[in-house]
């Protein structure tokens, strides 16, 4: 299946009928624009003892991700329809998400709660998060995948294809990063732009959204109910007690078929 949240995109293979094997070089066929699909990331279903279903996440250069909130959401709102029910479970790296029907369309999932110690993250050495030692002072956040993010005075204004891979590869990240850039731009609400590591540009993250929501508000930029606007489309994002709800719109495009020549051929 094709699908993307805010043009946030990925490829969803269902393995519960069939368990077909994906590896990096496989992942990174599927990722390619001219020659395969095309993806910002992929995500494969299996069935999970734990949940509803078992997600994992595959980043565009091959390398897994831990989290992916926007493929989270696309799949929930899929197995939602599939199955009749308001609200389904994800079984991920990140543990067990809940997931449920916003109404008017839209599909929310908890993130689970951030991850604000450094070695959870994960950082290189014991730093301050809230202001790490890097040329324009951002803030660290794990939602279990690592996150740096800017507060900038125009996201607008910055050469994110420099920007973001010198900060994706910075020695503090020991696994990379994704870098934002953000500014406030009203109460509560937040322009945001993002790299993601092993993907590039994004139009849209929802994980990167979570983290620069809880960056903003333990930096005392906003409360911890913002709305952010991406490249792609607006998010709402809410750290909560049980953990940061990131709610949004989800699109299904295409099923489709890989043919068997195709496949012997990139294996």
């Amino acid at each position: 299946m094709k699908m993307h949240g805010l043009g946030n995109d990925f490829v969803v293979i269902d393995r519960r009928a069939e368990p077909v094997p994906v590896t990096a070089t496989l992942a990174r066929a599927i990722g390619d624009r001219q020659f395969g699909v095309g993806f910002d990331q992929l995500a494969t279903i299996d069935r999970s003892d734990a949940a509803n279903v078992r997600l994992v996440f595959w980043n565009a250069d091959g390398s897994l991700s831990g989290a992916c909130g926007n493929a989270s959401r696309c799949i929930a709102r899929f197995l939602m329809e599939e199955t009749g029910q308001r609200a389904v479970t994800l079984e991920t790296e990140r543990g067990v998400l809940d997931a449920e029907d916003a109404g008017n369309g839209l599909t929310a999932v908890n993130m689970g709660a951030p991850l604000l110690d450094w070695q959870a993250v994960p950082l290189a050495r014991s730093v301050d998060l809230d202001h790490l030692p890097i040329d324009g002072d951002p803030v660290a956040t794990g939602m279990g995948n690592p996150h740096c993010s800017f507060f900038v005075e125009d996201a607008e204004a910055v050469n994110l294809e420099r920007f973001g891979p010198e900060h994706e590869h910075h020695p503090l990240f020991p696994e990379r990063t994704n870098v934002q850039v953000a500014h406030v731009s009203g109460p509560d609400r937040l322009r945001m732009r993002v790299w993601e590591r092993g993907a590039g540009i994004t139009r849209a993250s929802g994980s990167s959204s979570c983290a620069v929501a809880v960056a903003a508000a333990r930096r005392g930029l906003t409360g911890r109910k913002v709305t952010v606007d991406l490249d792609g489309g607006t998010l709402l994002i809410d750290w909560r007690e049980d953990g940061v709800w990131m709610t949004g719109p989800t699109a299904h495009v295409f099923d489709g078929v890989f043919r068997a020549e195709w496949l012997s051929a990139v294996s």
